[in-house]
């Protein structure tokens, strides 16, 4: 990646429904010439999918949780098990004293007692912790700058 194309990522994050001649003046292309620079990131997977950005809250999302998963197995082949459960929003293999760490999103409390039952169904899953947040300070996407 170039320095037009980083500058191309982050534009796109900013607002991914910019036109094609928009993002081309910003970065000294042509309309012609950025869209496809975005095609071609596309194509190499930088830019793996444009989607809308939504305040979790404003959909009665306003708890939000990390929960470390403790397992008897490897837990690399469970993707599918964590993908199946809605609330997760995320779901990491990682080194360390847990094997899965996920991030999760529910209206209640109650609701994330409900998710750390079904996490227990997994295979494998012997045990859970989960951390509360209680504010964020921000969230955001990776930097294309770095």
């Amino acid at each position: 990646m170039d320095d037009t194309d980083r500058a191309l990522v982050a534009l796109l994050q900013q607002d991914a429904g910019q036109p094609y001649a928009a993002l081309g003046r910003a970065v000294g292309l042509s309309t012609a010439a950025a869209h496809e620079r975005v095609r071609k990131l596309r194509e190499r997977g930088v830019v793996r999918r444009t989607t809308v950005e939504v305040d979790p809250r404003s959909l009665g999302l306003g708890v939000l949780a990390f929960v470390m998963v403790d397992s008897s197995a490897w837990m690399g082949d469970s993707a599918e098990a964590f993908a199946a459960i809605p609330e997760i929003e995320e779901a990491h293999v990682i080194a360390g004293a847990a094997s899965v760490l996920v991030k999760v999103r529910t209206p209640t409390t109650e609701r994330l007692q409900d998710v750390l039952r079904r996490l227990y169904a997994i295979e494998g899953v012997n045990g859970t912790q989960a951390t509360v947040v209680l504010e964020s300070f921000f969230e955001r996407p990776p930097s294309p700058a770095l």
